[in-house]
């Protein structure tokens, strides 16, 4: 049995096929100056072979996945096609190396960069660079791309790695699941589990080396657990499990189109996150309300340049149009902390979740904020846009970026371009500056979000990444609890909704307590809100007001926890 870190939930049972890339023997030959011409041509027909490839790719899964899945073979044909990478290849070739291994140490030499920065995401980014190289190498030589595309029924992927175009060619319809011995949960090959909903790990070492081509295995991606040769014990329990699942499903789906609301008639308006337009068909699936959190990072992510305003708009536009009439909250750029953009010189900070990060990036860099609201702005005339600013903790800062808000507006206005003229604006609340000041920024705003995964840490004084104290990190702390009722209590004073983005808020036992504690909306992963309208529907308002009440004057979080437990019995 062996454990990873879990990419995408859910349960499958099918034949292990252990996916290994072939070994490329690169040619040790010199190249007399004469012929390196010819060698560099090589270079050009696969350059433009390989774009072609790209391309196909590239509309392929536009069809099957939708455009932000599709961005990241943009960005493969835009490696392939970098002047600069071309460069470093014909310098290698006018020094005696043959293309191939021009092209080789070329693309390793991106790799060395992109390694010395100490931050996962950038890392991950790695494989799009040997993927690249992989494809063009095998071009020169005359291998043929070998795809996942032709194997049989119940098939589960076992693989050191996937790369986006091995993920992007798999055929749901033989294809359970995989498992990848290396990646986390921002990899691509993650990102596209979801998106294909197939369960899958990841960072599951020694799964290619443990299990053999053709065993029969589990994968259980709700436990953590990938299980070779099971037993007729575990495999009637596996099944049990999926059978489990499917029904919980099954009778979820009943309460999608049910409103949530408590035995006593309060109703909570549930929404869920998304981080593409392809996750809005999700929202709807689950019987979501509106979008509560639309993060545009992963806009941002998997390009080489800044996307356009066309592109932002078109991207906006599309989740406006999926959701119809339901609002959707846009997020603008939340860059920094953990997520770095490579074609941005960001700086290296000590402190990067306390640094130069989301809205401080934005308001210094004004061109970046102006081409993002011009885009929500036009996608607003197609739909219930709101538009929400992160990391904010001063009335000033409001005043900005209201300010700047006004600014497209008028640009828009002086082009003849419709928008919703009144478009609401909002802040997250994830810094303890800005629960201590609600009172006064709600004044400025339409409406408030809560953050909790960010709120905990800055509260607690616990870096969520930091695994030797991941045991202080706790959202049920009665500090954060109490915190999240302060905000509250200031939007409903001066007439206004106060909403939750964060993780907390798909919590099934932080639920109940949040919807005690008077939170207007909840927003969460897309499955979990058929799990939070079931809990909501089945208590009176009264009694989650009371439950609250004794959290917040709880010792610890271990307190809280054991309250909502006796509570839930």
């Amino acid at each position: 049995m062996l454990n990873g870190i879990i990419a995408s939930e859910g349960i499958a049972i099918g034949k292990a096929v252990i996916h290994v890339e072939q070994e490329l023997v690169l040619p040790e030959y010199n190249v007399a100056t004469e012929n390196v011409q010819a060698e560099f041509d090589q270079f050009k027909k696969a350059k433009a072979a390989a774009i072609s490839q790209l391309d196909k790719l590239y509309n392929d899964v536009l069809a099957k996945l939708g455009e932000e899945e599709a961005e990241v073979f943009e960005g493969h044909m835009e490696i392939a096609d970098d002047e600069s990478l071309e460069e470093e290849v014909l310098e290698f070739i006018q020094q005696g190396l043959p293309v191939a291994v021009a092209l080789h140490k070329a693309i390793e030499s991106n790799v060395d960069m992109l390694l010395e920065v100490d931050k996962d995401y950038i890392r991950e980014r790695v494989a799009d660079f040997r993927d690249v190289g992989s494809r063009m190498i095998k071009i020169i030589l005359g291998i043929s791309t070998t795809g996942l595309n032709e194997l049989d029924d119940n098939s589960i992927i076992l693989a050191n790695d996937l790369t986006p175009s091995d993920t992007a060619q798999l055929d749901l319809n033989k294809v359970l699941g995989f498992v990848t011995e290396i990646g986390g949960r921002t990899s691509h090959s993650a990102i596209m589990a979801r998106s294909l909903e197939i369960p899958a790990l990841v960072g599951c070492q020694k799964a290619c080396s443990d299990i053999k081509d053709g065993e029969l295995i589990i994968l259980d991606a709700i436990n953590n657990q990938l299980i070779a040769n099971p037993s007729e014990q575990q495999l009637t329990q596996a099944r049990e499990r999926q059978d489990k699942l499917i029904a919980e499903k099954s009778e979820l789906l009943k309460l999608k189109d049910a409103p949530a609301v408590t035995l006593d008639g309060k109703h909570f308006e549930l929404c869920a996150n998304i981080g593409t337009p392809k996750d809005a068909e999700g929202a709807v699936a689950n019987g979501a309300e509106g979008i509560g959190l639309y993060r545009t990072e992963f806009l941002f992510m998997d390009r080489s340049s800044m996307p356009s305003e066309q592109v932002q708009f078109e991207a906006y536009k599309a989740v406006a149009e999926t959701m119809q009439d339901k609002p959707v909250i846009i997020r603008t750029l939340d860059i920094g902390g953990d997520k770095e953009l490579p074609y941005m010189d960001l700086p290296s900070e000590l402190n990067p979740f306390l640094g130069w990060r989301a809205i401080r990036m934005c308001l210094d860099r004004p061109e970046i904020l102006q081409t993002q609201l011009r885009a929500i702005l036009r996608a607003s005339a197609f739909g219930k846009l709101r538009i929400m600013f992160p990391m904010v903790i001063s009335v000033q800062e409001v005043k900005q970026l209201k300010a700047h808000v006004e600014q497209a507006k008028t640009s828009l206005r002086e082009a003849a371009v419709t928008f919703d003229e009144q478009i609401e604006v909002g802040i997250m609340i994830e810094t303890p500056a800005a629960v201590m000041i609600a009172d006064q920024l709600i004044a400025q705003l339409d409406f408030f979000s809560i953050g909790t995964n960010d709120l905990t840490q800055y509260i607690l004084a616990v870096d969520r990444g930091n695994e030797s104290i991941a045991h202080l990190y706790d959202s049920f702390s009665p500090s954060v609890l109490r915190a999240i009722k302060r905000v509250i209590d200031a939007s409903h004073a001066a007439g206004k909704w106060t909403g939750m983005c964060g993780e907390f808020a798909g919590d099934e036992q932080a639920a109940l307590i949040l919807a005690g504690l008077g939170l207007d909306e909840f927003s969460m992963s897309a499955p979990s809100v058929l799990k939070i309208k079931k809990v909501l529907r089945a208590q009176s308002s009264a009694n989650l007001e009371a439950l609250a009440e004794q959290c917040l004057n709880a010792e610890d979080g271990e307190a809280v926890r054991q309250l909502v437990s006796e509570f839930a019995l």
